[in-house]
């Protein structure tokens, strides 16, 4: 499923060589370098149309969070300068550039209706990730190899389980959520309010 492809490359790829190109920066002498990739994570994840999007919000001065009265939390305006830093980390690091390119390519490749097509930007990617040489790549190029199949067929069929993990998320966030419930029967019910609402 696209979620998951998605999420491990964020996880496993993105996170981890941003990790691993800080504590470099860090070893080799250049402590500013790598205090700059610490807060990058979210950069790095980000589509860049989404990343456009928050520099305009930041323009229009857009609130992200209101004031709170009871934590004393102050209000927080969209900062900008996100499109400038993604290009500049891009520029500095080989690495992140490559990530750029596979997550444009996975994007290509989920919104292809062809299966073919869809698994000739996925045989691609695959060919990008090993050409690193970084273990994270190559791990991740295993990952799209084993399961290639199926993730070509979402072209033909396009069924995808988006709606059954926000359900379960739902789910989880009410059961957290109800430790009053008497029983069984009432956080069923509890549930099927919740879909109601949904749909």
């Amino acid at each position: 499923d696209r979620f998951h492809i998605i999420k491990n490359f964020n996880d496993k790829v993105v996170s981890e060589i941003r990790k691993d190109e800080q504590r470099r920066l860090a070893e080799e002498g250049s402590p500013e370098a790598a205090k700059l990739l610490k807060n990058s994570r979210y950069i790095l994840m980000s589509k860049r149309s989404t990343l456009v999007q928050k520099d305009e919000d930041a323009r229009k001065d857009k609130l992200v969070s209101t004031a709170g009265e009871i934590f004393n939390t102050p209000e927080i305006k969209a900062h900008g300068g996100n499109e400038v830093w993604y290009d500049e980390l891009l520029e500095e690091n080989k690495l992140f550039f490559t990530i750029d390119l596979v997550k444009d390519l996975l994007d290509q490749a989920y919104n292809s209706h062809d299966e073919v097509e869809m698994c000739v930007r996925l045989e691609e990617i695959i060919d990008i990730c090993k050409a690193t040489k970084n273990s994270h790549f190559i791990w991740f190029a295993r990952l799209l190899y084993r399961h290639l199949r199926g993730i070509y067929t979402f072209a033909k069929y396009g069924i995808s389980t988006g709606k059954l993990e926000g359900i379960n998320n739902k789910i989880k966030t009410e059961r957290r959520k109800g430790y009053e419930y008497p029983d069984d029967e009432c956080f069923s019910l509890r549930l099927m309010e919740l879909s109601q609402k949904a749909s």
